[in-house]
């Protein structure tokens, strides 16, 4: 299987837009040996804490494969949400793989890469709160995790609703599961987990038309990074990986790849 060493090569040559003489965030990687990658645990397929310690999941795996390809180590720094993005600002990763939805706001202040993965947010309801479909969160409590794409939808779709904002998504779901509100708007695959948690008192409303595109943040200027992490985005769909490493954390391969 060829490497990214090539490539790298290439998006290093291509990048006009550095100084001459700066070395870019992709050279200090290569020159080190490592690249470091910031990421929250506790989202699960994504990134989670294994049985054995070590860290894993879909995102997890990714990021492996794309050390690999270039060549380099990989080490994850562990922090809080809210923090990633100081995180990346300061230096102190190089990006962030966390499951993180590409949005025109953060845009702004973040570099993305091509997305890698789609879902969407719904909703964790109790099953005594009335609500039948998203349109009946008017004059309800709706959790949302802070920092979260949540806290924006909920804002714009249901302005009308008292809003709790948490740190934690398992705090959130609790809130639900134990009465203390109606409602927890977050990623689908999430949802669904706490929902099996919570079964008794819980259920999903999984009719929210919204779209969470996944990628990669790094930090603006940051083009030959941006440029070889999505041609190994593309190469890793290509070759088959992509679809295996989906399999493993799904168990189903995935209808868009793309």
């Amino acid at each position: 299987m060829r490497t990214l060493a090539l490539l790298f090569a290439l998006a290093a040559a291509c990048d006009s837009r550095g100084a001459a003489n700066t070395e870019s965030t992709l050279d200090r990687i290569v020159d080190r040996g490592e690249i470091v990658i910031g990421i929250e645990l506790g989202f699960p397929p994504f990134e989670v804490l294994g049985e054995n310690g070590e860290i894993e999941g879909f995102d997890i795996d990714l990021a492996r494969a794309f050390a690999g390809d270039l060549e380099v180590d990989v080490k994850f720094e562990t922090m809080k949400w809210t923090a990633l993005t100081t995180a990346l600002s300061t230096g102190q990763i190089d990006m962030i793989w966390s499951g993180m939805t590409a949005t025109i706001p953060r845009s702004k202040r973040l570099l993305f890469s091509d997305t890698y993965f789609r879902t969407r947010l719904c909703l964790l309801v109790r099953n005594d709160s009335g609500i039948a479909k998203a349109g009946d969160l008017e004059g309800k409590t709706l959790v949302v995790k802070m920092g979260t794409t949540g806290v924006t939808v909920a804002e714009k779709l249901f302005p009308d609703t008292e809003r709790i904002e948490l740190p934690n998504e398992n705090n959130c779901a609790a809130e639900v599961a134990g009465g203390g509100a109606d409602a927890f708007l977050y990623d689908r695959f999430s949802i669904l987990r706490h929902q099996a948690k919570h079964s008794k008192t819980t259920r999903v409303i999984d009719i929210m038309e919204t779209f969470e595109p996944y990628a990669v943040a790094m930090r603006p200027g940051d083009h030959a990074l941006w440029r070889t992490l999505n041609l190994f985005l593309e190469k890793v769909r290509w070759d088959g990986r992509y679809d295996a490493i989906h399999l493993k954390h799904f168990g189903t391969p995935p209808d868009d790849s793309r």
